[in-house]
């Protein structure tokens, strides 16, 4: 079992950037994937990035492709998101979540067991 613990959320400018950690307890951080959702008010939760365990393969929602970089040190059992050119389209609470999901259920909340509480990134002038 994991747990997860999101930061670094915040209140940045339109154009910003920020970097978002998720910090894990438990021995099996290197086993699992990571996935990064967010859910902004009204709307229901959408997949924005993934790293499998060994950090071969990364997966990106095209909304935020070119901006944001999902990584991950399995050696401090953290993962990041850093994202770059925030608009407000971007405002949301973000999760992170580990599991072992397929690549059919990757980009999908059921493919992962554990989440975190969430941080709230606010994108606004």
């Amino acid at each position: 079992q994991v747990q997860l613990l999101e930061s670094g959320g915040g209140l940045v400018q339109p154009g910003g950037s920020l970097r978002l950690s998720c910090a894990a307890s438990g021995r099996a951080f290197s086993t699992y994937s990571i996935g990064w959702f967010r859910q902004a008010p009204g709307k229901e939760r959408e997949f924005v990035a993934a790293i499998t365990s060994n950090s071969y393969d990364r997966y990106y929602a095209d909304s935020i492709l070119g901006r944001f970089t999902v990584s991950r040190d399995n050696a401090k059992n953290a993962a990041y998101l850093q994202m770059n050119n925030l608009n407000t389209d971007d405002t949301a609470i973000y999760y992170c979540a580990a599991g072992d999901p397929t690549i059919a259920t990757i980009e999908a909340s059921m493919g992962y067991d554990y989440w975190g509480q969430g941080t709230q990134v606010t994108v606004s002038s």
